[in-house]
């Protein structure tokens, strides 16, 4: 990957939908090239996917959007926690962090009794032993 590469990565974050004739000309060069860039990365698996961000406050089907620091039981391991976590209903995403927890997972909940049931589940069932469980209000637009 060259430094053309990590420039168009850095517009595809900002806009996934910008054609490769503006791409092109925003890095210099034609929409042909920049689009074969584009691809080639997805070949090689530096771009895994394009996706929508949807703002937690318009998307009123899903109830609550929460982010859930993780602590493991010291019986648990990493594979067992990200095997058992994602067959759990409205896990979203589940990211291994450093600092002071091992995982942050972001989930939904269409009420405060689903996100308790959730929250005991994770505990029960996929080797939880202590969880801090943040609210989202709403979300700043992406740049």
């Amino acid at each position: 990957m060259d430094r053309l590469d990590r420039e168009i990565l850095g517009i595809l974050q900002e806009d996934a939908r910008i054609s490769y004739r503006d791409l092109g000309m925003r890095v210099g060069l034609s929409a042909n090239a920049a689009g074969d860039r584009v691809r080639r990365m997805r070949q090689e698996g530096v771009i895994r996917g394009f996706t929508v961000i949807i703002d937690p406050a318009a998307d009123t089907r899903s109830g609550l959007v929460v982010f859930i620091d993780v602590t493991l039981r010291l019986d648990t391991t990493a594979e067992e926690f990200e095997r058992s976590v994602l067959t759990l209903p409205g896990i979203t995403e589940v990211v291994h962090v450093t600092g002071g927890h091992d995982y942050l997972v972001r989930a939904t909940a269409a009420d405060s009794g689903a996100l308790d049931a959730l929250l005991r589940r994770l505990k029960k069932d996929a080797g939880v032993a202590h969880s801090n469980t943040r609210i989202a209000l709403r979300a700043a637009p992406a740049r």
